[in-house]
């Protein structure tokens, strides 16, 4: 009975963040029998039909696709993928030829702001050859739920994301469930990268789902780089001032931050005077699970809490 009353409250959870996608961006749907989109750069992308020929140079676009039931329609993907289905697949890379991309007649590119940004004359050649390109990027949280309904309707996929979306939540709320039971919640700095110990803003993607986890992050007061961002400075000095209060020490390791271990934090000058380094409270976890924003978060998430709150998730 429990079981199912959670997968009732997940799939209702669900109907309110596809309604309002969490997000002010504007949604996707089907106009006078065309698909139609607006992407992040506020372009109107409009098909005649669902995208059967995709290249997505993003991997995190990539797992999605993937999780979507996509297999078949993704022709091409990024030179850095992570998911096992798109190993075989032909490589495109925006630093390169268009014409490669031009040759493959896709029916959509999809691509990240970052790429529409570093490498303009990519895309503007793109589409001046009248191939589709779609530019998406959840920033926030909050904005997951929208961003994988507009890869749904452009992929006429609608019913598999509200299932994948379902099952995401109800893993959500299943940690929650296990995080509720801590009688006192563990103080957490979080290292985005080692340059200047920067950390992570509280709304980033990471920062919310340290916050789904059941963790208070310690740096709240951190302000972004640049606007919109979830990379912040923090500093040793304004970090070693909360050295007592500091429960766990969370790193995350990837293209942000390689080479990171627990040995070298401890190794950091003045670093003994944090409480969790003391007490061997200082753990590395993967990018990829809590700063891309793909399904793979409810994994972070479970990850991030069971690393807080062993003892809650020890009795099932």
């Amino acid at each position: 009975m429990k079981a199912k009353l959670l997968s009732a409250v997940a799939v209702v959870l669900l109907a309110v963040a596809l309604a309002g996608c969490g997000s002010s961006k504007p949604a996707a749907g089907s106009v006078d029998g065309n698909i139609k989109i607006t992407d992040d750069f506020n372009q109107t992308i409009v098909l005649k039909a669902p995208a059967k020929r995709i290249i997505s140079l993003y991997s995190a676009h990539t797992e999605n696709l993937l999780a979507l039931g996509l297999e078949a329609e993704i022709i091409g993907v990024s030179p850095a993928e992570s998911a096992q289905a798109a190993k075989d697949k032909p490589v495109f890379d925006y630093r390169a030829d268009p014409e490669k991309v031009l040759a493959a007649q896709p029916d959509v590119v999809i691509i990240r702001p970052f790429i529409k940004q570093s490498h303009p004359d990519f895309v503007k050649t793109l589409e001046q050859a009248n191939i589709k390109v779609v530019c998406l990027y959840p920033e926030r949280f909050e904005e997951f739920d929208g961003y994988i309904k507009k890869l749904a309707v452009l992929t006429g996929r609608e019913q598999q994301a509200g299932e994948q979306l379902a099952a995401f939540h109800a893993r959500l709320n299943a940690v929650a469930e296990h995080t509720a039971k801590a009688q006192v919640k563990k103080r957490v700095y979080f290292e985005a990268t080692t340059t200047e110990y920067r950390t992570i803003t509280p709304d980033s993607m990471p920062g919310r789902v340290l916050q789904l986890a059941g963790g208070v992050n310690m740096a709240a007061d951190a302000q972004p780089l640049k606007t919109s961002g979830s990379i912040a400075a923090y500093g040793s000095e304004r970090l070693l001032m909360k050295a007592e209060e500091i429960d766990v020490f969370l790193a995350q390791r990837g293209p942000m931050n390689p080479g990171v271990t627990p040995e070298a934090i401890k190794q950091r000058p003045g670093f003994d005077k944090i409480k969790a380094v003391r007490e061997g409270q200082v753990y590395i976890v993967d990018e990829k699970l809590v700063s891309t924003p793909s399904f793979r978060l409810a994994d972070g998430v479970e990850q991030l809490a069971r690393l807080l709150y062993p003892e809650v998730f020890s009795v099932q």
